[in-house]
């Protein structure tokens, strides 16, 4: 199977161009994924980043996009490994992922997609969030919808990597 992606929007105004570009960042990540064996999905082969694995950085963008939308923007429930990350293990969602076959960690990344589409859908570019960023400040669906892309895409990059050190595929 090949995921089918684009990145040209349907229609030409903001929201479209931002979801259509968050959409087709999402199912690059996907598409980095696909055919890897098991064994490669938790493979780390970078020596000096551990735990950076396919299984890992797809964990990683899931948990990501959930603490952005769900906990900043919505206000709703901290939940999944991010909730037990310390300065001794800032990745913890990297680190367990390797513990979920990728097909799995896949399929709950596509759902909560699904999800944030409806929720993204039903609100306005301009709402803020609930809770405040770091300086204090409450960002726009917006800003997040941008972080979201710019996050994804250079994880896209370590994707690439990881996937050709693993097997040798290049790239999708």
């Amino acid at each position: 199977m090949t995921t089918q992606r684009t990145d040209t929007p349907a229609a030409w105004d903001e929201r479209t161009q931002l979801t259509t570009f968050l959409d087709y960042a999402r199912a690059t990540a996907v598409a980095k994924c696909e055919g890897v064996s098991a064994e490669g999905a938790v493979k780390a082969p970078l020596p000096g980043s551990p735990l950076m694995t396919l299984c890992g950085l797809i964990s990683h963008l899931r948990w990501v996009e959930y603490y952005w939308l769900e906990e900043v923007f919505l206000d709703g429930e901290e939940a999944g490994p991010l909730v037990h990350a310390t300065e001794e293990d800032p990745d913890p969602e990297m680190r367990t992922a390797v513990e979920v076959p990728l097909p799995q960690l896949l399929a709950e990344y596509e759902e909560q997609s699904a999800r944030f589409r409806e929720l993204v859908a039903g609100h306005s570019l301009d709402a803020k969030a609930k809770r405040p960023i770091r300086d204090g400040r409450h960002v726009d669906l917006r800003w997040i919808l941008l972080h979201l892309i710019e996050e994804i895409s250079r994880h896209n990059g370590h994707l690439d990597v990881v996937r050709e050190l693993v097997d040798g595929r290049v790239g999708s």
